[in-house]
């Protein structure tokens, strides 16, 4: 591939890097690509012919690393794939463009004139300085102001959005985005409703592990064991003294899998059994039954022993 640029001295020359860039690109991008892109913004000022592999060699980074980073930048716009190479694209009129693409026609000051209220303009000033160092790109302004829009977050929950994101360290908008249409779909509105959901998920979480401690799973437990496990204690209202049963019961006969599980506590839940007390009584009726049924066995069996017993004694007349 071929990158070009006015040659110039070594030792005269400097390479010239955005702003933007390092608040647009360089939170979300990989280490490593962020090294391929500042050693090709370098040689784009020289008309050389480059080659990956010369690239891998020369970063000390695997081939399929750079073939990636290339790959990346490409989707993020900054490099152009040409004919005979690649152009390395501006930053600055790439997030100019954005600013004032016809989806978002407003200026950050527009954007925060233009929030409800005074509180909106206060929390996205907040977010600059908390999170951002007081410099944020003009963009997050309208991104914000249109999640406002899109989420109907009160300005709490906006804020605690960002403080999430950046205690995940992934203070990225992608990451930002999904999390905020993970609250929005558990109808997260205000700083109560937020609070509620954390509660949730704590509980949750902590039900997970001790149903894991219990069973002595030492992974992860899957999207589907989680949503057996929200079915027992929100949908049948089930506490983990009833669902202890269950796993006893399951470690005891040698069954420790989710299905079998699952079947005894729905069972219990269709004959509307909601007390420890009604399920041990439950099973134990179960247990009497059982034994009853092979006590009329074994009578049975006797009997018929005992039949062809005489029988056989007939012929010994």
């Amino acid at each position: 591939m071929k990158l070009s640029h006015n040659e110039k001295s070594l030792i005269f020359s400097s390479t010239e890097l955005s702003d933007m860039f390092f608040t647009e690109y360089l939170p979300e991008a990989n280490g490593n690509f962020i090294k391929v892109y500042l050693y090709m913004l370098f040689l784009s000022k020289y008309n050389k012919e480059i080659k990956i592999n010369d690239l891998s060699k020369t970063l000390s980074l695997d081939f399929p690393i750079v073939q990636d980073a290339i790959k990346y930048w490409e989707e993020k716009g900054i490099l152009v794939k040409k004919t005979d190479g690649y152009t390395l694209a501006n930053i600055q009129e790439i997030e100019f463009a954005k600013l004032y693409s016809p989806k978002v026609t407003s200026s950050p000051e527009d954007a925060i004139k233009s929030s409800q209220s005074q509180y909106r303009a206060k929390a996205i000033e907040n977010i600059n300085s908390q999170f951002f160092q007081g410099v944020m790109s003009p963009t997050w302004y309208n991104d914000i102001n249109l999640w406002f829009n899109k989420y109907g977050f009160d300005e709490q929950v906006m804020l605690a959005l960002f403080s999430y994101a950046y205690d995940k360290r992934a203070l990225h908008r992608n990451y930002i985005q999904a999390t905020a249409d993970a609250w929005s779909k558990n109808n997260i509105k205000t700083f109560n409703d937020l609070e509620n959901y954390f509660e949730k998920q704590e509980k949750r979480n902590s039900i997970n592990n001790e149903i894991s401690k219990k069973l002595n799973l030492y992974r992860k437990l899957t999207t589907y064991e989680e949503e057996d496990i929200v079915k027992w204690t929100e949908n049948y209202g089930y506490g983990m003294d009833i669902i202890e049963i269950a796993l006893k019961k399951a470690s005891s006969n040698n069954k420790v899998r989710f299905d079998y599980i699952d079947t005894l506590i729905t069972d219990w839940h269709k004959k509307d059994l909601h007390s420890t007390d009604e399920v041990n009584t439950y099973l134990n009726s179960l247990k009497d039954k059982d034994k009853k049924t092979k006590q009329i066995e074994k009578v049975a069996l006797e009997y018929t022993q005992s039949t062809f017993d005489n029988l056989e004694s007939l012929y010994d007349n």
